[in-house]
C-alpha cells in the first residue's frame, strides 16, 4: 500500500530567492495594519467596552433568535448582540453599556426581561462595567507582552540571540498582521480572541523552533555550505512536517468555524487567519532568511567562496562538503583507486637459459 504523501520526498525548492520579495511584502503589510488599526480601530467586544451579559434559556422549546432580536431591537437599549450556544434554546445576550451607571445597566436587564416575557429562564446577568473593562483589556496585552519577553528568554538560552531576535520578529509580524485582519474584518474583540492571539503566538512559535533546530544541527555538520543553501536545505526537509501540521490545524478550525456557532465565531476566524495564511507564510519566508541579515555564519560565505561552483540544488548536500562533519564522527571518503601496474615494471618470467 502506498502512503499519501502531501509534501514529496527530497524537495528541492529555493525558498531563500524570494526573501527580497519577502521581506518588503511583509513590511508594507505591517504598516497597512497598524494604519487600520489606529485609523479604523478593532470592535471591542462587551469584555472591554463594558455592558450586561445575560445567559438565557426558552423553556417552551427552540429559541427563536430572529423573533428575540426583533423584540430586543425595538427596546432602544442600542447594540444587542444574541448567540445561540449548548442546546437550541439557550441564548447569550450581550446588551451594550448604557449611559447613567450602574443605574441604568439594572434598568436595561429589567427592560429586556420584560420584553421576553414569563417563557424565559435566566441562569445568568452579568454586568460589566467600564472600570471593569479597562482592567480586562490591561490584563490582556500584559499577558501579551509578558508571553513573548518569557519567548524570547527561553530561545536566547536555547538558541544563539540571532535565533531568539529572529523568532520575536516573525512572532510580532503574525500578531500586527493578526490584529490588522481583525480590524479590517470587524471581528469581535473580546477575551477569546486574546486567548486566539496566544494560541497563534505559541503554534508560530513551534514551528520555528522546529526550523531552527534544524538549521543549528546543519550549521554544526556542514561548516564550509553557504548559508542560503544551508538554510533551504533546512526548510526543506522540515517542509513535510510544518504542511501536515497546518494542514491538520486548519481542517480543524474549518469545522468549528462552520459549525461552531457564533460564539467561538471571532476566536477561530483569528485562528484561522493567523495558524493557516499567516503562520505558515512567517516561517518559511521571514524567520529562516532573516538569519541572513542578522549575520548567523557569517564567515561561512568567504571560506566557501574560495574556488568553488555554485550549489545547482538547494536540497543536497554537495561532495565538497562530505567530510565537513562534527567533531569526533568520521567522514565517508570515496575509497581510493586501485593503481595499476605498469606493462614495463611487470617482473619478467623466468626463462630457460
Amino acid at each position: 500500500m502506498r502512503l499519501l504523501r502531501i509534501v514529496p520526498d527530497n524537495t528541492k525548492f529555493d525558498f531563500m530567492r524570494f526573501r527580497r520579495i519577502s521581506f518588503p511584502l511583509s513590511a508594507l503589510l505591517s504598516i497597512v495594519a497598524i494604519l487600520l488599526y489606529f485609523y479604523h480601530g478593532l470592535n471591542f467586544g462587551i469584555d472591554f467596552k463594558g455592558g450586561t451579559l445575560m445567559e438565557v434559556r426558552e423553556t417552551a422549546g427552540p429559541a427563536d433568535l430572529a423573533k428575540m432580536r426583533a423584540t430586543l431591537g425595538g427596546l432602544g437599549l442600542g447594540e444587542v448582540q444574541l448567540q445561540q450556544f449548548g442546546g437550541p434554546s439557550e441564548v447569550l445576550i450581550r446588551v451594550a453599556e448604557q449611559p447613567g451607571g450602574d443605574a441604568a445597566q439594572q434598568a436595561a436587564v429589567t427592560k429586556v426581561k420584560a420584553a421576553l416575557g414569563d417563557q424565559i429562564q435566566y441562569r445568568r446577568v452579568e454586568v460589566v462595567g467600564p472600570r471593569v473593562s479597562g482592567e480586562l483589556l490591561s490584563y490582556g496585552v500584559i499577558g501579551l507582552g509578558l508571553a513573548i519577553i518569557c519567548i524570547l528568554i527561553y530561545l536566547w538560552f536555547r538558541f544563539e540571540w540571532q535565533f531568539a531576535l529572529g523568532a520575536m520578529i516573525a512572532n510580532v509580524h503574525d500578531l500586527v498582521l493578526t490584529i490588522g485582519f481583525m480590524s479590517l474584518a470587524q471581528i469581535d474583540f473580546d477575551l477569546t480572541s486574546i486567548a486566539a492571539l496566544l494560541t497563534i503566538l505559541g503554534y508560530s512559535l513551534n514551528d520555528t523552533v522546529v526550523i531552527y533546530d534544524r538549521i543549528r544541527e546543519m550549521l554544526r555538520r556542514y561548516k564550509k555550505m553557504p548559508m542560503p543553501d544551508l538554510l533551504n536545505a533546512s526548510v526543506n526537509q522540515t517542509l513535510s512536517r510544518s504542511v501536515i501540521t497546518h494542514v491538520t490545524v486548519t481542517l480543524a478550525l474549518l469545522a468549528l468555524l462552520l459549525f461552531g456557532g457564533q460564539a467561538i465565531h471571532s476566536f477561530t476566524a483569528t485562528m484561522m487567519f493567523g495558524v493557516a495564511l499567516v503562520g505558515t507564510y512567517t516561517s518559511i519566508f521571514i524567520a529562516a532568511p532573516i538569519l541572513i541579515y542578522l549575520g548567523v555564519g557569517t564567515g561561512r560565505d568567504a571560506l566557501s567562496a574560495e574556488a568553488e561552483p555554485e550549489i545547482v540544488n538547494p536540497n543536497a548536500i554537495p561532495a565538497r562538503f562530505a567530510e565537513d562533519t562534527p567533531d569526533g564522527e568520521v567522514a565517508d571518503k570515496p575509497a581510493a583507486r586501485p593503481t595499476k601496474t605498469s606493462p614495463t615494471n611487470k617482473p619478467k618470467p623466468k626463462g630457460r637459459r
